[in-house]
């Protein structure tokens, strides 16, 4: 089985700020030793309850768009229950119904296959928790 599967954990500072951060290259570093050329699938999990993982394009103000539009779909006031940190902060708990914790992509040859624009990126809203992990897993 340890052929087959393998796994690392990043440890990423995502600051005081929303952001979405592109998690593309470690996503590559990381299938350039655990590949090994082969074919399979990339699982990328964020073990929080307040951050998603989502592919999208980045630099051409895509991930902008993404945080302005959780903005209009998740306004950071106080109407949530869920009422301790920053005020509005019950809005990133519910962030992961929209940008779930998790995408499996696949790996052909041992290598990442996405589109031409796409981006494989950590979606974090929660300013109150600047210290994240996302586990890398691939099967092959």
């Amino acid at each position: 089985m340890a052929d087959t599967f393998t796994t690392r954990v990043l440890h990423l500072t995502t600051g005081s700020t929303e952001t979405v951060t592109d998690l593309t290259s470690a996503c590559a570093d990381f299938l350039a030793g655990a590949a090994g050329g082969r074919d399979g699938l990339l699982n990328v999990f964020v073990p929080h309850a307040t951050a998603g993982i989502a592919v999208l394009e980045t630099g051409a103000g895509s991930d902008d768009d993404l945080l302005a539009a959780l903005h209009t779909l998740l306004p950071a006031d106080d109407r949530w229950q869920h009422r301790h940190g920053t005020p509005g902060h019950g809005r990133d708990h519910v962030l992961p119904a929209f940008v779930p914790p998790h995408a499996t992509l696949p790996v052909i040859g041992g290598r990442l296959e996405l589109g031409t624009w796409q981006s494989v990126c950590l979606v974090d809203t929660n300013v109150d928790n600047p210290d994240r992990k996302v586990r890398l897993s691939f099967l092959g």
